[in-house]
């Protein structure tokens, strides 16, 4: 594991965008957990509060389209541009000082979530041509623990600074966290050319070209099937995190202690996610981590503390596995020219459904009891697994 860490590190790329990963990823995590804390407060509503994700997600919709401009522009100039715009976006939830207000905040999270599908085309294809495709793996795997590891941090931070200043300040603090990002983007290394715009097609046949890549590929429509199911479930399960707080008799703020043993999860499936790739394979590395959350997201019914923070650990570790294995696919697999487009088509098909299961299980929540929607859902979870173990080639060892 530690030779794996030190083998990505010592890419001077790689460290430079797996920096800019903790960077952003602390201010977003933060900012992510005050929204729906400052939601919670203002309306006393769980579904309300969740809907924060859902606004967030909610652009993953429109991703084919948005990934077109990824293959359309330099790719690291577009992420440095990202970031200030975001940057100087944030600053605007100050005027946000009652329910009646809330709707910019709302406002600013969809754009928020419009830029990251964005950046997460361009960052995938901007890697695949920087770095040793030997490393993808592995980058993927640190990718995830870089960026779901700050909720181990972030959220705890976010929610103390919400509690001692509002969540204004939180949002300054996820500003500075993207000029930083776009500081440390501008140090990359890597050759890039202005893609050639020819008159020939609409944007509508451009967008599909990436759709159509990944409609012949075999090896990746069964892990997107797998990882959009995956999804639309977590969206769900995601919706019930407030129910489950105080179901454990805790305020609102105790979600982010939920989200910092997420966070371990994901770290620790992070770092060893490369090892584990190539020994498995992509379709039976995901479908041990579908397994897995699924019994967590079941025992999340327990209204135990230690129980909900094994149980939300589980997820964390669980849940990654069929995104890194997807994208890793993309990576070795998609031409750069497309690589913008298929990349973020998937991020369509991985997240929309996210968006749908926020959606659906914010109304869930308030007419179910959680102790009766989890289990269900953690057994439901378990009809994804049949593709997955069906067509999963033989294990490819070290």
């Amino acid at each position: 594991m530690a030779w794996t860490v030190m083998r990505v590190l010592g890419d001077r790329n790689a460290g430079l965008y797996l920096t800019g990963v903790v960077v952003s990823g602390f201010g977003t995590s933060a900012m992510w957990l005050a929204s729906g804390i400052w939601v919670k407060d203002l309306t006393g509503s769980n579904g309300l509060a969740a809907l924060c994700a859902l606004a967030l997600w909610a652009p993953t919709l429109i991703g084919p389209v948005l990934g077109t401009l990824a293959d359309r522009t330099r790719r690291r100039p577009l992420l440095i541009g990202t970031n200030l715009v975001l940057a100087a976006l944030l600053p605007v939830l100050f005027t946000v000082d009652g329910q009646g207000r809330l709707w910019i905040l709302f406002a600013v999270l969809l754009v928020y979530g419009t830029a990251g599908v964005i950046e997460d085309a361009a960052e995938t294809a901007l890697l695949a041509g920087a770095i040793d495709e030997r490393l993808l793996g592995d980058l993927n795997g640190l990718r995830m623990t870089a960026n779901e590891g700050m909720k181990l941090v972030a959220p705890l931070a976010g929610a103390g600074l919400y509690a001692a200043y509002g969540g204004a300040r939180v949002a300054l603090l996820d500003a500075v966290t993207f000029v930083l990002a776009a500081g440390v983007y501008a140090l990359l290394r890597v050759r890039e050319t202005t893609p050639v715009r020819t008159s020939a097609g609409s944007l509508r046949t451009r967008t599909a070209e990436g759709v159509r890549h990944l409609r012949q590929n075999p090896r990746l429509r069964v892990l997107v099937l797998a990882g959009g199911t995956t999804m639309l479930f977590g969206g769900i399960n995601g919706a019930t995190v407030y129910a489950v707080a105080e179901g454990l008799g805790r305020s609102p703020t105790y979600v982010g202690v939920l989200y910092v043993a997420q966070g371990a999860g994901s770290v620790g499936v992070g770092l060893v996610s490369g090892t584990l790739l190539r020994r498995l394979g992509e379709r039976r590395f995901a479908a041990c981590g579908i397994a897995l959350t699924a019994v967590a997201v079941a025992l999340r019914a327990v209204p135990l503390d230690p129980v909900a923070l094994v149980s939300s650990t589980a997820v964390g570790a669980g849940l990654p596995c069929v995104l890194i294995a997807t994208y890793t696919v993309v990576q070795r697999e998609t031409p750069a020219d497309l690589l913008g487009r298929t990349s973020a088509t998937v991020n369509t098909l991985l997240y929309a459904p996210n968006a749908v299961g926020l959606a659906l299980g914010a109304g869930l929540v308030e007419l179910v009891d959680y102790r009766v929607l989890l289990p269900a859902l953690g057994l439901i979870r378990l009809v994804t697994l049949s593709p997955l173990l069906r067509t999963a080639p033989a294990p490819v060892v070290d």
